[in-house]
């Protein structure tokens, strides 16, 4: 049995032809039966993402090639067109890349840790189905104790990779817990929307939306149970708020100087914390002049982000390492599985000489004869009978190489 992972990532393939490929959540249980009754796989995995699309499976090399017409049929694409941005890796291959994809360290984020998430989901819904047997099911709990391994004890997540992130991050340094602090968001947009869920899973709940049209920010802040108010309404609000962070298309500052020294009166001289995340500037550059004003632009994140970045490349060679080693692991566990039968023959040999000598001895003793005669006679049959094959084994082993012979012997023998 091989294993293999085939697919696409935003490595290989444009968003295009990933939208075309990706499964729907509902679509995966009946495309998991589909591909296992017509090609006859008994393990299969469907991973989909907004950035992969992966099949995991058992099975030859011809199923392989069976895999990727079945993968262009069933999206009704045809398989010259994905030919080209297809990848396919097979058994210690495809376990490593399985590994990597789990840990972040394939993903367009380095160390991003909704993936691994996603895997769970995916090895989840193929339990259902039905598709998961023994050596699928040791592979993925191998897999997800390396991903963890890796995110424990190393700092691959640990520090922010978008602008978004390290403002959220630097919030939470400065101000520790987020859950009371009170964050004006200026702008809707895609930026301020990322910055909106960073806040909310660390905790902040009291955000107000501020945005030039009043019903994007309608639609923003309901997802976050967020306030909001008009651009015009700024000035009034601006003391309220214990962090500003803006993102928006103006052309013009839309926080000035005058603006924030009028609510630092206010709050009485109680520090206030911004984020200029917008090109051109939002927010008055004169604004970090005022005693109680610490302001950061996108150019200081940047170069947060770019460290960071350093950062989670040298945790990501560490990782490589962990990897490396869970994928031996496995790799020794199959090996393992692919002998048990030899192994299980041998054992059931050495019963049966075991069983047969002793039910002759028993019956010596039972007509009478000397115990210490039977028993040592018993001793002496059982090991002659157990060393002959061995010996001969030996014998030839030291007729070839005998240096490798020996260490070979040595470890058999426990000598």
């Amino acid at each position: 049995m091989a294993i293999f992972a085939l697919g696409i990532n935003h490595k290989t393939a444009p968003v295009a032809l990933r939208e075309k490929l990706a499964f729907a959540p509902e679509q995966v249980p009946e495309a998991l039966r589909d591909m296992s009754t017509q090609l006859q796989i008994s393990d299969a995995v469907i991973l989909s993402t907004c950035n992969r699309t992966e099949l995991y499976f058992s099975g030859s090399s011809m199923q392989a090639e069976q895999v990727m017409q079945w993968l262009a049929q069933f999206h009704q694409l045809t398989p010259a067109s994905l030919q080209q941005h297809l990848y396919l890796y097979q058994d210690k291959d495809a376990v490593q890349h399985l590994m990597r994809v789990a840990a972040g360290l394939d993903s367009l984020v380095l160390g991003e840790p909704q993936i691994l998430g996603q895997v769970k989901q995916a090895y989840s819904q193929s339990r259902q189905a039905g598709t998961i047997n023994p050596a699928f099911e040791r592979l993925f709990q191998k897999t997800f104790a390396v991903a963890k391994e890796v995110r424990t004890d190393t700092d691959i997540g640990a520090n922010a990779v978008s602008v978004a992130f390290a403002a959220v991050s630097l919030a939470k340094q400065i101000f520790g817990k987020l859950e009371k602090v009170r964050v004006l968001l200026i702008g809707a947009g895609e930026t301020i929307e990322l910055v909106a869920r960073h806040l909310n899973e660390q905790g902040a709940s009291q955000l107000t939306v501020a945005n030039r049209t009043y019903e994007r920010a309608v639609q923003l802040a309901e997802q976050f149970s967020a306030k909001v108010i008009t651009l015009a309404q700024i000035p009034a609000q601006l003391a309220q708020a214990d962090i500003v962070i803006s993102s928006t298309a103006s052309t013009l500052p839309i926080v000035g100087k005058g603006m924030v020294e009028q609510a630092l009166k206010q709050r009485r001289h109680k520090p206030m914390f911004l984020v200029d995340l917008a090109v051109p500037r939002d927010i008055e550059q004169q604004v970090a002049e005022l005693e109680d004003a610490y302001l950061y632009t996108v150019d200081d994140l940047q170069s947060i982000v770019a460290q960071n970045l350093t950062n989670r490349q040298q945790a990501a060679e560490q990782a490589g390492l962990m990897i490396s080693a869970g994928v031996e692991e496995f790799q020794q566990w199959l090996l393992l599985q692919d002998n048990v039968d030899w192994l299980r023959d041998y054992r059931q040999r050495s019963e049966q000489i075991k069983n047969k000598l002793l039910s002759r001895a028993l019956k010596q003793l039972a007509a009478g004869q000397d115990a210490e005669k039977v028993l040592s006679e018993l001793a002496t049959k059982l090991s002659n009978r157990m060393m002959h094959s061995p010996t001969k084994a030996i014998r030839h082993l030291l007729q070839t190489d005998q240096r490798a012979s020996q260490a070979l012997i040595n470890m058999l023998l426990d000598l």
